[in-house]
């Protein structure tokens, strides 16, 4: 027999779900909220161990948070617990950016839609900056950050080579489709399996596929789509299904979806009891040394693509008071002031 579960379904279904709608600002925030009902709240997991796996998780590509959802989930209830626990967390926000995709996205998208998107796309760059800049170590790699930041710049969808030569380059010291569907399973199956550095990094993953490649959406609404991403609460992954509702609808979405988050419940619930072998391994080190930095400098690298989406004067100044009011403000107060300022326009 394993071990006795620490909580029910029923309870992971319920502490989960409550993350996955109040989630909101990012990983931080996810992070923060699964401490404090695991560790502080519950004593399901004691502190070493939380963290333990934290490092663990940033070690593999993917949306850290999401991650840990699974994780912790599974380590107070099981597989069937990571399994609810995972999609309770992913679900609610998953759910929000899908309506919003119906909105936004569809033939006639009201006004003040489209006014919230490009007000809160702008302030989303400096969203963007910020979460690059948090995560430049200076004292590792600072030419791979300058490798992945051009790549975003220049590469587009091939930016994930340019992450991953440098993980190899380190250790040892792309393929593009027209076709929708095969397109945006390799767009989707990037952002879920080769997304190093967590949530912003599918920014650049992204954009050279959506709008240069396939140009299934425009520089606005991919920008918009960005910072809905940002606005909902859950992981910044959701984004990916906004580009799949462009690409073909809520099938797409969805399929899309599917396939960004899979890695990580695979990667967590079979790789959790070697987690500690990871953090220990000095080659997992090595090529995440090299790939780390790489994927840090291209999020900087993706807020230049996405000033493109910037038609309107206002919009400039938008994105310099949202700089400075990241300094005091939390990300998410930022890019809803932006969106209001955008609708304010539209009045």
């Amino acid at each position: 027999m394993g071990p006795v579960p620490l909580a029910s379904l029923a309870t992971v279904a319920r502490e989960w779900g409550r993350i996955g709608v109040l989630g909101f600002g990012g990983p931080p925030a996810h992070v923060a909220l699964l401490r404090d009902l695991t560790v502080e709240r519950r004593a399901w997991i004691d502190t070493r161990e939380f963290e333990d796996a934290f490092a663990a998780c940033s070690l593999l590509p993917g949306p850290a948070s999401t991650q840990m959802s699974i994780y912790t989930a599974q380590r107070v209830a099981g597989r069937r617990g990571a399994l609810i626990g995972g999609l309770a967390f992913i679900v609610p926000g998953l759910v929000a950016v899908l309506l919003i995709a119906a909105l936004a996205l569809g033939d006639a998208p009201p006004a003040w839609v489209e006014g919230f998107g490009a007000g809160a796309a702008a302030a989303v760059v400096a969203v963007v900056v910020q979460a690059g800049i948090k995560l430049i170590d200076p004292r590792r790699g600072l030419p791979y950050v300058v490798a992945g930041a051009l790549g975003a710049v220049f590469a587009g969808p091939y930016v994930v080579a340019v992450l991953l030569l440098c993980g190899l380059a380190q250790l040892a010291r792309h393929v593009l489709i027209s076709a929708v569907w095969p397109a945006l399973v390799w767009l989707a199956f990037k952002v879920g399996a080769l997304s190093y550095g967590g949530g912003y990094v599918i920014i650049p993953l992204m954009y050279g596929d959506a709008v240069e490649a396939q140009r299934w959406m425009t520089e606005q609404e991919f920008a918009n789509a960005v910072a809905y991403g940002q606005i909902t609460p859950g992981p910044v992954t959701h984004t990916v299904a906004l580009v799949g509702y462009a690409a073909s609808g809520l099938g797409a979405a969805l399929v899309a979806t599917v396939i960004a988050f899979a890695p990580s419940f695979a990667m967590v619930m079979l790789g959790a009891p070697h987690f500690e072998r990871l953090r220990t391994s000095t080659r997992a080190r090595d090529f995440l040394d090299g790939a780390g930095p790489a994927a840090a400098g291209a999020i900087l690298g993706a807020a230049v693509p996405l000033l493109d989406a910037f038609h309107a004067t206002w919009q400039w100044i938008v994105l310099a008071a949202a700089a400075l009011a990241l300094m005091r403000l939390s990300p998410i107060w930022v890019l809803v002031c932006g969106g209001l300022i955008g609708v304010a326009t539209t009045l």
